[in-house]
């Protein structure tokens, strides 16, 4: 049979003489016939003495001249390595006799197998001996291998699927095997992974706990936000791996209604299998505890959830409210149609989209037909309803050759993300009402969102939720409101958490910034709030009112000018703790809370001592350093020198920690101050 062009053959013929008369001795004599496929026909033959080939041993019974037979040796060498070569004998002949094997001498030494081939156990190496030989065709996978070398690259990787499919073959083996013992049978099944040479096979088993608890029914719970047994209960399902509904009746208030109805009582929690009344946190204790949960979560469960159980939220749509229209909306939109609205110079400035107090007084006049101070008098209305301000912001209202300009046309709003491209025009809830159900909302998606220390946030889970979506939509109700009717805990929880809401939108609109200074700046200074009026960011609720308007770190300007009406909002003295309460989503900086009017004190104080204990401090008293947060580098104003300093922390350290800084305080020797690295990745 002919070769292709360029094709190559090889031919191997293994000569043995042996003389059994000196088993320590013998000798492989193998020729190699390569013939390539060009015209010349060369043929060259190599000689190589082999200790470790098998041996078949051919000589005649009375000793005479010794009958050279040509043998044909399978060597299957794929699953192991590709080190070693099949050894083949020519045959003179097509029609020989066939093959006959004979043994070597037990009494020789026993060769040792190539490196990477694993030598076969006696009994095996008899059965692959006494079976017969198949004469295989030219054309099949052996024969091919056999007549051209395999890359080493494709070697490797048909090796490694050899090597692969026989782990699975004899898994599955082992698996479907009937005559295997109880024991051996337990083994099999801890067997998880497979390690061969440079792969792993890893099995995962079905666990049938796992599959027991594949409930065919809902579980459904009621809850309030910050809850412990709502929390407790939350918990519980999270651990056991159970699908549920939560409906947080802070968020979602109309379903209170329904809570009554189901149980004629308002307390929460309340757990629903289905359709039927589990109980709350006293009942799954009692059942958990006597080991009755799983039944009854059986027997509950074990039927799809009917049309009668409580129904999950669906994403996309508002409570009914009762929405009363502001009762100068009706003015504002006149004068919208009406006032001559152009940019003008004023100051050596241009002012865009204003109007004159004196045109906006004569429309008054002709739509209403009242007299000028009447008409000044609603001028000041809208003014104080944040409907119009002055395009300075010197005065209220006043009739003259004064400019002013509606809300929507301020020059902020572009930069404000809970402005929607027109003025809120219904009447203003109480800025006691936002607070809390900001409070509430806030809190319902940490407790679903965040890990139980509040250090890390899913904000992809958050975008795409329910309560993120009305915490949008509350924001908006933030824009005509008058913050002043605050007390002063209520307005420190107010700017807390509204702070740190915004961080959660802000990473979820724009980006968080990581550790780039510039970018950082502008994520402070750049996503805006439009409350009351006026344009808050990040930077002016931290520095401008929470911090008496003092300037922020590395910064020459303070946040808000002397004129500015923001002023009467800044707390005047600065409470150390507020650092604590603030998270600007990065991990170093303290994990994400929301506060509560009432207690708002207390939980600041609880937010040090924890966030010091854990991370923010950390005392060398071989060296005499404190190590500190860079929180104290940045605001050392707010906190004072490091004397007074070290002394403030002692307040809020545990007793280990305290009675280090104590020593080294104390002794009168020097203390140095060091302040950690700051990790401006996101926490997530």
């Amino acid at each position: 049979m002919g070769l292709p062009e360029g094709g190559v053959q090889i031919t191997t013929a293994v000569d043995i003489n042996l003389n059994p008369k000196s088993p320590e001795f013998f000798d492989c004599e193998i020729n190699k016939k390569v013939s390539s496929g060009d015209d010349c026909g060369e043929q060259e033959t190599e000689q190589v003495d082999s200790d470790d080939s098998s041996v078949n041993d051919s000589s005649n019974s009375d000793g005479g001249s010794d009958e050279i037979e040509q043998r044909e040796i399978h060597v299957d060498n794929e699953e192991k390595s590709g080190d070693a070569e099949g050894l083949r004998k020519n045959r003179n002949d097509d029609d020989a006799e066939p093959t006959e094997v004979f043994h070597p001498n037990p009494q020789l030494p026993r060769p040792e197998a190539p490196p990477g081939v694993v030598a076969l156990d006696t009994e095996e190496a008899e059965k692959i001996q006494s079976s017969p030989l198949i004469k295989r065709s030219n054309s099949s996978p052996e024969s091919a291998a056999a007549a051209v070398q395999i890359p080493a690259f494709g070697k490797f990787f048909r090796e490694k699927s050899n090597s692969l499919s026989a782990a699975i073959t004899k898994r599955l083996s082992l698996l479907t095997d009937d005559n295997d013992d109880a024991s051996e049978k337990k083994k099999v099944s801890n067997i998880t992974e497979f390690h061969l040479s440079g792969l792993k096979v890893t099995v995962k088993l079905k666990n049938e706990k796992e599959e027991k608890e594949q409930f065919k029914g809902r579980i459904t719970f009621f809850s309030r936000s910050n809850c412990r047994d709502s929390t407790a209960v939350r918990s519980f399902l999270r651990d056991r791996k159970l699908r549920y509904v939560e409906i947080n009746i802070d968020v979602y208030p109309t379903r209170e209604k329904e809570l009554f109805e189901r149980t004629r009582s308002t307390a929460v929690p309340q757990i629903f299998f289905n359709e039927k009344l589990f109980g709350g946190l006293v009942a799954l204790n009692s059942l958990r505890n006597c080991g009755l949960l799983d039944e009854r979560m059986k027997e509950l469960l074990c039927r799809k959830c009917p049309d009668d159980a409580p129904a999950p939220p669906v994403y996309g749509f508002d409570d009914p409210e009762e929405e009363n229209p502001d009762e100068m909306v009706a003015t504002v939109r006149v004068l919208r149609q009406k006032l001559p609205i152009q940019d003008r110079l004023m100051k050596m400035k241009i002012v865009k989209n204003c109007f004159s107090s004196s045109e906006m007084v004569e429309a008054l006049i002709h739509q209403f037909d009242c007299g000028r101070k009447k008409a000044v008098e609603i001028g000041k209305q809208l003014a104080r309803r944040h409907f119009l301000h002055h395009v300075f912001g010197e005065n209220e209202f006043e009739d003259g050759n004064h400019f002013y300009r509606f809300l929507e046309h301020e020059p902020f709003i572009p930069r404000c993300y809970n402005f929607r491209g027109s003025t809120n025009d219904l009447e203003p809830k109480s800025a006691t009402t936002i607070s809390l159900k900001l409070a509430k909302i806030m809190s319902a998606i940490l407790e679903s969102y965040a890990s139980e220390d509040g250090y890390h946030l899913d904000y992809l889970g958050i975008s795409n939720s329910e309560e993120f979506r009305r915490f949008v939509n509350l924001m908006q109700e933030l824009q005509r409101v008058d913050i002043s009717t605050l007390s002063v805990s209520e307005r420190l929880a107010f700017f807390l958490n509204l702070h740190n809401a915004m961080v959660i939108h802000a990473v979820i609109s724009i980006g968080h910034p990581g550790a780039s200074v510039i970018d950082r700046k502008s994520f402070n200074s750049d996503f805006v709030y439009v409350i009351g009026g006026s344009p808050y960011s990040l930077t002016t609720i931290i520095n401008g009112v929470l911090r008496n308007n003092r300037r922020p770190p590395y910064t020459f300007t303070k946040p808000f000018g002397s004129g500015d009406k923001r002023l009467e909002l800044a707390f005047p003295q600065v409470n150390p703790l507020i650092h604590f309460g603030i998270c600007n989503g990065s991990k170093s900086s303290p994990p994400v809370r929301f506060f509560t009017p009432q207690g708002v004190e207390s939980e600041l104080r609880f937010a040090a001592r924890e966030f010091l204990q854990k991370d923010g401090i950390h005392v060398d008293l071989a060296k005499r350093t404190v190590h500190l947060t860079r929180i104290f580098k940045w605001f050392s104003v707010d906190f004072g020198q490091e004397k007074e300093m070290l002394k403030w922390l002692n307040g809020y350290l545990d007793a280990t920690k305290a009675g280090l800084l104590s020593h080294l305080s104390g002794d009168g020797g020097a203390v140095h101050v060091a302040y950690q690295d700051y990790d401006w990745s996101i926490n997530c």
